[in-house]
């Protein structure tokens, strides 16, 4: 993990993930340069290295300021932007009352480097509006907290997801924002982008296994695919859940819905890392595409008891992890249906003893 390689600065914030396989490399770089994003490279080459022009990158045309050395070495690119936090409330009998928009290009961040821990591969991105005529950040802030991994196993906390070396976790925090009506509910805007020859489509998943995340049975997937739909080259991957304590339990859930993926006819905000990638033809020669997650429904007063909202996805290349029953569940499944069948079976062993014993204690009859 490298923060702000080649510049000795922390005005602003960009954070570098290597991972080294044998005979390849994969690059995870996050940045609040403009609205919060993370680039995501692969390359087949495990000397891969990341380049950063930074005078260009801090200029207002930043394109071409980061790239990959090699640049022949790059096999797949995309990246993921979080654009906006929208806010509605329910307001009875007139309907969704939506509030001004927070545009999380326009926020102040923190240093990441003050919460970069290499020994947990951790890191920590949080920030509050520039202006908040509102105040509803005066006590609150939005963060973004980063986890990398070295190896596949599963996240201790809830909702408990499954992850490989190649796959690294994001959780989306809100925490003392104060929310602008009586019943709120918080829509988050995540924008991917994908280079000629992908397209991302979304997936739903549901399994009787609620094991690791108790009460849940939906697994959500952003994944990206060739054209042909032949390989999956890349996933955004998440529980139908959040949760409102820093110590989630079951019943700290909260409600989440993805509202439909969608060709996006915008501009990403200027001065991106995405930018300063994919270069200035983002828009003709990449794919935009955009969803809501929202966080809130029936039990949407969670958050306005708390103040607290937590969602975690996990990001990475190829396939998105399968759960697969556990030896326990398997177990107890076994039992809960084996058992009706092996009384069945023993009855109907039992009345066929039965009825030849009643019948045999008479001779036949000529």
């Amino acid at each position: 993990m490298q923060y702000n390689p080649g510049w000795n600065g922390s005005s602003v914030n960009l954070l570098h993930v290597r991972a080294v396989g044998p005979g390849d490399s994969l690059h995870y770089v996050w940045s609040s340069i403009g609205a919060p994003a993370v680039l995501l490279v692969a390359t087949q080459s495990p000397s891969s290295a990341l380049r950063v022009n930074w005078t260009q990158l801090l200029s207002p045309s930043p394109a071409g300021a980061v790239w990959i050395d090699p640049p022949d070495s790059v096999v797949y690119s995309t990246a993921v932007v979080f654009t906006k936090l929208f806010e509605f409330s329910e307001a009875k009998p007139l309907g969704e009352l939506f509030y001004p928009t927070y545009d999380l290009a326009e926020f102040s961040w923190d240093s990441l480097n003050h919460t970069l821990n290499h020994t947990a591969l951790t890191a920590e991105l949080s920030g509050v509006p520039a202006t908040d005529p509102g105040g509803g950040f005066s006590n609150g802030s939005l963060a973004f907290r980063v986890t990398a991994y070295e190896a596949g196993g599963r996240d201790g906390r809830l909702p408990s997801l499954l992850h490989t070396a190649d796959s690294s976790q994001l959780e989306f925090v809100l925490a003392g924002v104060a929310p602008r009506g009586n019943c709120s509910r918080f829509v988050l805007e995540v924008a991917t982008v994908e280079e000629a020859g992908a397209a991302r489509r979304l997936r739903s998943e549901r399994s009787i296994d609620d094991e690791y995340t108790p009460t849940i049975f939906e697994v959500l997937s952003l994944v990206a695919e060739s054209q042909n739909g032949s390989s999956t080259l890349g996933f955004l991957q998440w529980k139908a859940t959040a949760y409102g304590s820093r110590s989630p339990r079951r019943e700290d859930g909260i409600q989440c819905r993805a509202q439909g993926l969608q060709v996006a006819n915008w501009t990403l905000p200027a001065s991106s890392i995405v930018h300063a990638y994919f270069g200035d033809g983002l828009g003709s020669t990449c794919t935009i595409s955009a969803l809501n997650v929202s966080f809130g429904g029936e039990e949407g007063e969670v958050y306005q008891e708390k103040r607290y909202l937590s969602w975690s996805v996990l990001l990475g290349f190829g396939r998105p992890p399968r759960d697969s029953f556990s030896p326990l569940v398997i177990s107890i499944t076994a039992v809960a249906l084996g058992t009706p069948l092996a009384m069945l079976l023993l009855g109907s062993c039992l009345v066929l003893l039965a009825q030849r014993r009643r019948y045999s204690e008479y001779e036949p009859i000529n």
